[in-house]
């Protein structure tokens, strides 16, 4: 069986390949853009020399380029998505990059693709305050009140859909909470902000839902060699979660002292509303960082729920406690990626 990996490269792609050659696949091609980062994954194969890493050059949005990429595979791990940037570049590289990918796998061949999507496609804010997320929540219904990687995910995933459904495609999706490890983001948003040099705690007391990187691969290598796991939908989070507070408490501790200050949920959306009617007063001076719907989007708190992803035989292979060491430790060698 041969396997495809995009957005390989990337912080959870790279933990994602390394747990399929930990897996025993015989055969994995990794899709990349830059032909510079072919020396990293000649270091990973050597390491795992019962199996073939296969570099392959590949800008999804060119249907050329990615029908050769999609040739003889049997899986694919879909990953290539933009965190940030233009909103035309993320909805040209989330969104059409997906549509060419899945109109050149077609309906010639059975196919699974497994589609890491995010827990921003729930539409959490209309959900009262501390409401369980499951598979069974509903989606965003108005995704325009959200920020644009809330937008194009779930552009993304629906698109995904339709077109899987067309063509006869298996198509898995997971979604994961907050994924983190060593060399990824220091502090969610979920937590809070920096500005001026004081950390905002915003999430309080709120779950963090912590996905430890090597675990969140694990548990979507697990979602696509699992024959159960069809035409189905899986959450992604660790066990024994802590609060936002007692995580930023750790950083504090473990990586570096932040002076922060806890903004309370009812008056952060008092903020909320002052800056809105701000923004729509001013039209536009103000740029409108803070709604009351993405205040309660982001900053409500729920509690989440991983039974399905367990039901399929997943378990954490990294604890939490152990997580968290092992990420700040690292960067408090290493220093702060930006929040």
């Amino acid at each position: 069986m041969k396997i495809l990996v995009t957005g390989a490269a990337g912080f959870l792609g790279r933990a994602l390949v390394e747990r399929l050659l930990a897996h025993g696949e015989p055969e994995v091609r990794v899709s990349v853009r830059a032909p510079s980062q072919r020396a990293q994954w000649q270091a990973l194969a050597a390491r795992y020399p019962a199996s073939r890493v296969e570099v392959a050059q590949v800008n999804l949005t060119s249907p050329d380029q990615t029908a050769r990429a999609v040739e003889g595979v049997d899986t694919i791990y879909h990953l290539a998505a933009s965190l940030s940037g233009a909103p035309a570049d993320m909805f040209l590289n989330t969104v059409v990059g997906s549509k060419t990918l899945i109109e050149a796998v077609g309906s010639q061949r059975p196919v699974r693709i497994v589609l890491v999507s995010s827990f921003s496609v729930y539409g959490v804010a209309e959900l009262e305050r501390g409401a369980l997320v499951d598979e069974r929540t509903p989606l965003e219904r108005h995704p325009q009140k959200r920020d644009m990687y809330a937008q194009v995910k779930l552009r993304q995933e629906l698109l995904c859909r339709e077109l899987a459904a067309s063509k006869g495609i298996d198509l898995v999706v997971v979604r994961p909470g907050v994924v983190y490890g060593p060399g990824g983001v220091a502090i969610s948003s979920r937590v809070g902000l920096e500005l001026f040099g004081v950390f905002l705690l915003l999430g309080g007391r709120n779950i963090l839902p912590l996905s430890y990187v090597e675990n969140c691969a694990e548990a979507i290598v697990v979602a696509g060699r699992s024959p159960a796991a069809a035409a189905s939908v899986f959450n992604i989070h660790d066990d024994d979660l802590p609060t936002c507070r007692e995580y930023l408490a750790a950083y504090s501790s473990q990586v570096r002292r932040l002076r922060s200050a806890p903004l309370p949920y009812p008056a952060l959306m008092l903020l909320s509303r002052a800056v809105e009617r701000y923004h729509r007063w001013s039209h536009g001076q103000l740029p409108a960082v803070f709604t009351p719907y993405k205040t309660a989007a982001s900053w409500g708190g729920n509690r989440f729920d991983n039974a399905r992803l367990k039901s399929l035989g997943w378990r954490q292979l990294v604890s939490t406690a152990e997580g968290m060491r092992r990420t700040f430790a690292w960067l408090k060698q290493h220093g702060t990626v930006e929040h």
